[in-house]
């Protein structure tokens, strides 16, 4: 290794996803020495389309990427099976004033996003090909040992290692995944003639859910689009997932019916079985911190589980402050980002369950019950405000560091 590694300073961090990086580019700009390790031996942006939302935008034009053509901005709505508009997302003008960001979310092919960040990594930061086997703490230090017998001694570890993560079952113990009662099928496509390019819809049907929202992959428009439905861990997978798909979407309002001819499904569609952990009290212990999915596993009813982990990466390297990492500086840190992230993103992630259970589980005589009444009264629209954005809006604010105006 040739940059430097200065004890009181050195961050290790294990995963290479977006969590990872946001983490590493995060601790590099408050003059954090960062290693980076993955256990893949080529690291490299996979995944379909992903909407980001202002604050996680702000957080990238923070660490350098230009949000010029960086994704689509988009106008939500939500609608019944026939298209009837139940509720729209609305935009604060006061975030977008202060951000000098218009609108809430934006679409962008996820590899895209991540290749953007990965290149602001500095040379030798990311280091592939090593899988942790565990940590060991000793005094003001903690010792990551990888699977190959290579170790790295630092002052803090960073667990951005997903939901299966080594360093906070060891921290917090057996996780308790399990399934939320879900399977997501996620594709992305071309832009789609007659479609409009900045407007997206989260349909739903008695039991099903399926969306498009626009984005942009390498700089074209196109549009990310996907199915939820009911799901269990022995529920059999269709062997014909296009098939399964079309019938599906077939049964929703225009456009929907068209996106499945406009998609190469052997490279464009991933099926997500969707696993979530119960509730942590706190994402740290001693000198280990969790990040993203590997402490919040989110459903795709927040659509926010990438932007959460960017966003986790920015609020704990804030909350160390630059300062040398002394056993204070780091209890007084970590107490700092649980207090400003745990009841936030443990809120959204049981918010998503929440929802995925309304709109999946539900028998249908409820079922039909709920469609009365998110047709017929503004329920979805003041759930969504008062559940979704407000707790949102109000961090966007107090991130007054990241604001242009």
């Amino acid at each position: 290794m040739t940059e430097t590694w200065r004890p009181g300073r050195r961050v290790v961090i294990i995963g290479a996803g977006p969590g990872g990086v946001s983490t590493a580019l995060a601790a590099l700009k408050q003059g954090y020495d960062v290693r980076l390790y993955e256990r893949t031996p080529d690291p490299k942006p996979i995944g379909g389309g992903v909407l980001l939302s202002v604050p996680v935008l702000a957080v990238l034009r923070h660490y350098g990427i230009d949000l010029e053509g960086f994704g689509s901005y988009t106008r939500t709505e939500f609608r019944n099976a026939r298209g009837k508009v139940r509720a729209n997302l609305p935009f604060n003008p006061l975030v977008e004033e202060k951000t000098g960001i218009p609108g809430w979310h934006y679409g962008m092919l996820r590899s895209n996003a991540f290749a953007k960040m990965l290149d602001l990594l500095p040379e030798g930061i990311l280091i592939p090909g090593h899988a942790l086997d565990r940590y060991e703490e000793t005094g003001d230090t903690v010792t990551a040992y990888f699977e190959n017998g290579e170790s790295v001694e630092g002052d803090i570890i960073i667990g951005a290692d997903g939901i299966r993560s080594k360093v906070t079952e060891q921290a917090f113990g057996d996780p308790g995944l399990f399934h939320v009662g879900v399977r997501v099928w996620l594709a992305w496509c071309p832009q789609i003639e007659g479609v409009p390019p900045n407007l997206g819809a989260i349909s739903h049907s008695r039991h099903k859910q399926a969306s498009f929202f626009p984005m942009l992959h390498d700089g074209k428009p196109g549009f990310e689009w996907w199915v939820v439905e009911k799901s269990s861990p022995t529920a059999p997978v269709p062997e014909n997932a296009e098939a399964h798909v079309r019938a599906i979407v077939s049964g929703f309002a225009d456009p929907l019916p068209r996106f499945p001819d406009a998609t190469d499904f052997a490279n464009n569609m991933f099926r997500w079985e969707v696993y979530n952990r119960p509730s942590l009290p706190g994402y740290t212990k001693g000198r280990a911190a969790g990040i993203g999915d590997a402490v919040h596993p989110v459903s795709p009813y927040a659509a926010y589980g990438m932007g959460m982990a960017i966003e986790d990466g920015y609020y704990l390297m804030r909350a160390l402050g630059g300062q040398d990492l002394t056993a204070q500086t780091v209890k007084a840190g970590f107490a700092r980002y649980d207090e400003e992230r745990v009841t936030y993103c443990n809120h959204h992630v049981e918010l998503a369950r929440k929802l995925g259970r309304m709109f999946h589980a539900l028998p249908t005589p409820a079922a039909v019950l709920r469609d009365l009444v998110f047709d017929h009264t503004p329920f979805l629209k003041v759930t969504m405000e008062k559940d979704y954005l407000a707790d949102s809006e109000v961090q966007t604010l107090a991130l007054s560091e990241l604001h242009v105006a």
